[in-house]
């Protein structure tokens, strides 16, 4: 059994945050493209969920990552994906390898005040030619004495214009792409650092995502997370929390959709009787619904193996995988039976056909997956991933 009776109080709790904080501002959010996160994720930290189970020593709860797992369901009760999304890397996307890995006086730094919400992290791996092929990208930190000087730019980074600090993945040596890459806190106050722009997406338009360049920038190289070189293994690492989160995100708001759909359809009438009389709509979100509950159960079993310390590698980009593929099929096919009232901006169903869409591109794009699984059944051998 994943979840007992310990996780009820902190569910709850988080169900009436997202409620009274998060919800009823998320229109405003939306409309303006941006949301305070440096407010709401200082309220998250004093409620402790930023922390959920990273160490105690800096600020977290210690707990295993059922909890964290919890957290990541219920943030699909927000009514938009844009803030599920930028807590997720800072919870799950831009912190777990520091607190894996980081030395004591790094997590101080740079953990401590993420777990408080007194700083706001964004993760940069993407590039505009090296996005879910982490080992091609091209920004370099040359060694510099006690430094490391960085020169390069990363693309489509979320929480990037309001970031505090990247955790940055550049190449550090001139050895085998697989193992000539370092993890390095950037403080992005630092000079060289820029944020270009803010980019102009099709969904989660109220996640404020970045193209970032750097040009020169020095930091010490005690910012470097574990081991010169083991960059990319500890990013593959990381990558596992990242594809749990964005699967289990996507189970409430997938169950929302279906939910809105049917109270939608039983009330529009076409040809005198309602659209959910059609046996074809109601047979079809019953499928969905089915769907979502086998997703739920991979994520868990994944969930599961991770929290007993075995390899969930294959199981986290299952889950990943089947995510995008219903990311894409259940709005779509919801947004079908509002007619033309789902191609509104103004109706829910836009909003999720437009923010699910990702899905099956960020965190590692759905043919990334597909060769993972091909490699780990033995039918790719020898592939980096």
């Amino acid at each position: 059994m994943l979840f007992t009776a310990e996780h009820e109080e902190p569910r709850r709790t988080l169900q009436k945050f997202i409620a009274a904080e998060i919800n009823p501002h998320v229109d405003e959010w939306e409309a303006a493209g941006e949301f305070p996160a440096h407010e709401l994720f200082r309220k998250l930290g004093d409620l402790g969920f930023l922390g959920l189970n990273k160490p105690v020593e800096f600020g977290g709860a210690g707990l295993d990552y059922s909890y964290a797992l919890m957290m990541a369901e219920e943030m699909g009760a927000v009514r938009s994906g844009s803030v599920p999304a930028a807590i997720g890397v800072q919870t799950d996307m831009a912190t777990p390898a520091l607190a894996r890995y980081g030395s004591d006086a790094l997590r101080r730094e740079f953990l401590q005040p993420a777990i408080s919400g007194e700083a706001v992290a964004c993760v940069g791996v993407s590039e505009p030619g090296a996005g879910s092929d982490v080992a091609e990208i091209r920004t370099n930190a040359r060694s510099d004495g006690d430094d490391y000087v960085i020169d390069g730019g990363k693309m489509w980074i979320t929480n990037g214009a309001q970031a505090d600090w990247m955790c940055l993945i550049a190449n550090t040596g001139d050895g085998p792409k697989h193992r000539n890459k370092s993890l390095i806190c950037v403080p992005m106050k630092t000079k060289g650092v820029t944020v270009a722009r803010k980019l102009d997406k099709l969904g989660l338009r109220a996640s404020d995502t970045a193209q970032i360049f750097f040009e020169g920038v020095r930091v010490p190289k005690r910012n470097r997370i574990g081991e010169e070189g083991k960059g990319f293994v500890y990013q593959m690492t990381q990558f596992q929390e990242e594809r749990l989160w964005v699967a289990a995100a996507c189970l409430k708001a997938h169950e929302r959709t279906i939910a809105e759909t049917i109270a939608y359809a039983r009330q529009r009438k076409a040809f005198g009787r309602s659209i959910l009389d059609n046996q074809t709509v109601h047979f079809k979100l019953a499928e969905l619904q089915t769907e979502i509950e086998l997703l739920r159960s991979l994520i868990y079993r994944a969930a599961e193996a991770m929290i007993a310390g075995a390899d969930m590698t294959q199981l986290a980009t299952m889950a990943k995988l089947k995510a995008g593929k219903l990311g894409r099929e259940l709005p779509s096919a919801c947004l079908q039976y509002w007619g033309g009232m789902g191609f509104m901006n103004e109706t829910p169903v836009s909003r999720a056909f437009r923010d699910h869409r990702i899905d099956s591109i960020a965190g590692g794009a759905e043919e990334v997956m597909l060769t993972i699984l091909c490699k780990g059944m033995g039918t790719l051998p020898g592939m980096g991933q």
